[in-house]
């Protein structure tokens, strides 16, 4: 039986330079029902610095969950979650990438920079909605996150 989703927000990351695609993603987790807090970086440069609570970003929640597109200006997705997995404070935080490419190429090439999900971006919104709930069942409802284990 799946376990009770979460009773506080999520935290998500969400690395989209594509402002509509932002928010089909935030209407597409609250019509999903997932109980979230969304916060949104342009670029993997941006989301490397939250991520490490640099600069503007000191105060940044560290995320339950990243939500990672490829096509990103100035440092891309691939070299991101790269990045993301190399570093021993940031590794363990799920990457979920979501991004229009189906080339079996980059889906091999994200799941050997360790990924931890590969999804293509759905054409329609009720699609969008769709992939939410998946996510929230998925990642919200019977995965135990890093960030819910005590040491």
């Amino acid at each position: 039986m799946p376990a009770e989703a979460p009773s506080k927000p999520v935290e998500i990351l969400l690395v989209e330079d594509n402002p509509a695609d932002a928010d089909l993603i935030q209407e597409g987790l609250a019509a999903a029902g997932v109980q979230h807090r969304l916060s949104v970086t342009e670029n993997g440069a941006k989301a490397l610095a939250f991520l490490r609570r640099q600069g503007k970003y000191a105060n940044a929640a560290r995320p339950d969950l990243i939500v990672l597109d490829l096509s990103l200006p100035v440092k891309d997705g691939r070299e991101t979650l790269r990045e993301i997995k190399a570093d021993d404070d940031l590794k363990r935080i799920p990457v979920v990438v979501l991004t229009t490419s189906n080339k079996p190429e980059d889906v091999l090439r994200c799941y050997d920079l360790h990924a931890n999900c590969y999804l293509t971006k759905p054409l329609v919104f009720t699609q969008y909605v769709q992939v939410m709930k998946g996510i929230q069942e998925f990642w919200f409802t019977l995965v135990t996150l890093p960030s819910e284990v005590q040491t």
